[in-house]
């Protein structure tokens, strides 16, 4: 029986960083692989002019958006494997209205294996805030001091806190479980949270200024959508109480940059950015002077884990698909407009 005819996208130095040798050398025995073989990426046009001779195709980090010709041209294709996470770049409503839906095409993202590394950055972070690691480093080694008596012993960690959430996404969902062993109350605003689901996460559902006016530290997961553009503002940043850890790892866009540097000027609560708008802030961007402010250069989904993860979930969902089982990862087209 002859093996599926699959194009490998990625270079060689994506697949070193997702794809552990031992998962690599499993996809070329179980597929008649075309790899990437030079260090560049492809472009739309060689894409376009090859694409028809594939069963799968194997897209990541830089691979251009698949346009309207390319997937007219490409009858025998019948699975796109994202080996990164969003999806959206790569086809517009339209393609996925008259393109993907109608030929039944399968998508897959490894949005879940990213989400590993993201989440464990938030809870890393929400521990070093809250127990202000940075401004006792920073005071041991810019001032000599070695304990700060304004900064209290008896602070609200993380054991005990009420953790507010922005989005039950699938980063967020990740970071419910990380903080099962905390103890922890979480609250989540999400629209499109069921009250089911909520129960099931253990979680409760609550408007987003209640998420802001109740926690004593918020976490960001929202979506990069019209909807939630500057969801977060002056109204919202306002209500958190002095001393409260504000994280965003999501996207920039969610958050009112102005407003944020407005409230948090003061200095009455911590904040790490792991995303900001425009990426990366301008050099001379106030919150970068910030000492309370505490920005790490969109790193939070890096990490060989989740990296390796990536080429696992890409090669299980291209396995499960050619054997005609389900395929785990799978993008829900008809829910496109509220994808990340």
């Amino acid at each position: 029986m002859s093996l599926s005819a699959l194009w490998y996208l990625p270079t060689p130095a994506q697949t070193q960083r997702t794809f552990a040798p031992a998962t690599y050398q499993r996809l070329l025995a179980n597929f008649a692989v075309t790899a990437n073989p030079g260090p560049e990426g492809y472009t739309a046009q060689q894409v376009e002019e090859r694409l028809g001779e594939f069963d799968g195709l194997v897209t990541g980090w830089g691979t251009p958006p698949l346009s309207v010709e390319a997937l007219r041209r490409a009858k025998r294709l019948r699975i796109i494997a994202h080996s990164a996470g969003s999806v959206k770049h790569l086809f517009t409503q339209e393609q996925i209205n008259d393109q993907l839906i109608p030929r039944q095409l399968c998508v897959t993202s490894a949005n879940s294996a990213i989400a590993l590394n993201v989440a464990e950055h938030t809870v890393g972070a929400l521990i070093a805030l809250c127990r202000q690691w940075f401004e006792h480093a920073r005071n041991i080694r810019e001032k000599g001091i070695w304990h700060d008596p304004a900064i209290p012993r008896s602070g609200q960690y993380l054991r005990g806190a009420t953790i507010g959430m922005v989005s039950a996404s699938t980063v967020g969902r990740e970071v419910i479980h990380l903080l099962q062993p905390f103890d922890v109350k979480i609250l989540v605003y999400d629209p499109l949270l069921s009250d089911w689901d909520a129960g099931r996460l253990g979680v409760q559902r609550v408007e987003l200024d209640e998420v802001f006016r109740r926690a004593d530290m918020v976490t960001v997961h929202a979506p990069k959508l019209p909807e939630t553009y500057h969801l977060i503002g002056a109204q919202q940043l306002r209500l958190l109480r002095d001393g409260a850890v504000f994280i965003n790892t999501s996207r920039g866009s969610v958050l009112d940059h102005e407003a944020l540097l407005a409230e948090a000027g003061s200095g009455r609560f911590l904040v790490q950015l792991d995303v900001t708008d425009p990426e990366p802030l301008p050099a001379d961007h106030p919150l970068r002077a910030l000492e309370n402010v505490v920005i790490t250069p969109h790193t939070s989904g890096a990490g060989q884990y989740g990296y390796h993860r990536i080429g696992e979930f890409t090669l299980s969902a291209l396995e499960a698909f050619f054997q005609h089982r389900p395929v785990i990862g799978q993008v829900d087209l008809k829910r496109w407009a509220q994808l990340a």
